[in-house]
């Protein structure tokens, strides 16, 4: 059995599992990730009132930058979230705390590691962008700043994963619109009021990143949770950390796996020509409207099932398995009739020219069942990610990247059609993959020893 598939042997917990609370966790979480574009238009019009266009490019690269650098870490929330919501479901608070510092230890540590590398990091990143000598210089600036905030960023991912673990996304809905609001009036305050130019709006992050974790831990400790109090030889227990780097480095991995098929995506609809890379990127926008939805459950499917596992209660853990798949499918059916239905308005709003809405509206019928064809597999992410089945989420993810390569390969002569049913494949093979492997690793996981 692999270390990051091993729950400890604990007496029977119950668990609530009912369509109220997974609602109730869900709801909070929708409302964050909505509030996570509202950051970078916030920015960008700031930086837009300079009237420098190279300004307004240097943020926007350096913003992308950082987006793909962080979310990288991105296994910090969630490996912290499944451990905790199986301590926390197990009762064992002292875990729930040990969990959280060893998560801490490993973000400060990964955040230093980047500030120590940033000079190879930029020289890769800015040789990849090829922008303007303008851009890459105010770029560099607003780089050289904001990769201190690396430590606190990914501090607030381990902190949010604590949070979430205990079931607690009013909290951390709290923790992220607090981060955002204080980014964006620093933002006003350094660029327009102190004329910092590029440089205050990097500061303006690295000084929210710190603020939120500031505001994170006191939050904890509210909740009754002291990580630093916790116990030195049981956070760097070998055994313990091993499967923390395993859970993390799985669902890393994972990620990147996720983040290539995406980039894959975005290249050949570039290479079809720029109305088909303009059109997909608009219908990609409508995929993200649903997964702001979905992940609400995915988050859910986390914390009740990871509790569930911890506190070894299989009638509960079944029970908010089929509440997630379930409302995941109905979100996502949903979704997808509204985008199909007033996906022609969206691409009217976004777009001025006509040939990019002729062709964006010509592929809205696939776009739009995205969200569909996605449900299932963002349920079992959130409930393979709560059980810490992370090699099997690991493994399945590199399956279907292999299918949807396949598939688009074997498609390649349709052209952007083809494109879209691979990406669908893809999102589609994720979850019957997923509901496939389930049966196995559910009775591997409370079979007694």
């Amino acid at each position: 059995m692999n270390a990051s598939e091993s729950p400890t042997q604990t007496p029977v917990r119950r668990i609530e599992a009912t369509h109220l609370r997974m609602v109730a966790i869900a709801a909070p979480m929708m409302l964050a990730h909505i509030t996570e574009p509202l950051l970078g238009v916030a920015a960008t019009a700031v930086i837009g009132r300079l009237g420098d266009a190279a300004l307004l490019g240097a943020v926007a690269l350096g913003g992308v930058m950082f987006d793909f650098i962080f979310w990288s870490f991105g296994a910090l929330r969630m490996g912290t979230a499944g451990m905790t919501a199986q301590a926390y479901g197990a009762g064992d608070d002292r875990e729930v705390a040990t969990v959280l510092a060893r998560a801490l230890l490993v973000a400060v540590v990964c955040g230093l590691g980047l500030v120590a590398l940033q000079g190879p990091i930029a020289w890769v990143a800015f040789k990849l962008a090829g922008a303007s000598p303008a851009v890459t210089a105010a770029a560099t600036t607003y780089f050289q700043i904001r990769i201190w905030a690396a430590p606190f960023a990914l501090s607030n991912f381990a902190i949010m994963g604590a949070v979430i673990g205990r079931a607690r996304t009013d909290v951390a809905l709290v923790l992220q619109v607090a981060i955002n609001v204080t980014n964006i009036a620093l933002s006003l305050l350094f660029v327009l009021g102190l004329g910092l130019g590029v440089a205050g709006v990097a500061w303006a992050a690295v000084i929210a990143e710190a603020a939120g974790v500031a505001l994170g831990l006191g939050l904890l400790v509210r909740m009754g949770s002291r990580p630093w109090l916790a116990d030195r030889t049981a956070v760097l227990d070998g055994a313990a950390m091993r499967r923390t780097l395993a859970v993390n480095g799985d669902i890393m991995i994972r990620t990147a796996a996720l983040v290539f098929a995406f980039a894959f995506f975005a290249a050949q609809g570039a290479r079809a020509g720029d109305t088909t890379l303009a059109a997909n990127a608009v219908l990609y926008n409508l995929f993200l409207v649903g997964a702001f939805f979905l992940d609400g459950f995915a988050t859910a499917a986390e914390q009740m099932c990871g509790q569930a596992l911890g506190g070894r209660d299989e009638p509960g853990f079944r029970r908010a398995v089929k509440l997630a798949v379930g409302w995941s499918l109905a979100a996502g059916a949903a979704v997808s009739a509204v985008l199909f239905v007033g996906g022609g308005l969206f691409i009217d709003l976004t777009t001025t020219n006509a040939a990019v809405r002729a062709e964006a509206k010509a592929f809205l019928m696939l776009a739009s069942l995205t969200p569909l064809a996605g449900a299932v597999a963002f349920a079992f992410d959130g409930i393979y990610i709560g059980a810490t089945w992370t090699a099997a989420m690991r493994n399945l993810m590199l399956l279907s990247l292999a299918l949807f390569l396949a598939v688009f390969f074997s498609l390649k002569v349709t052209g952007n059609t083809g494109l879209w049913l691979a990406m669908i494949a893809f999102l589609a093979a994720r979850g019957i993959g997923q509901a496939l492997a389930y049966p196995r690793l559910a009775k591997r996981a409370f079979a007694t020893a």
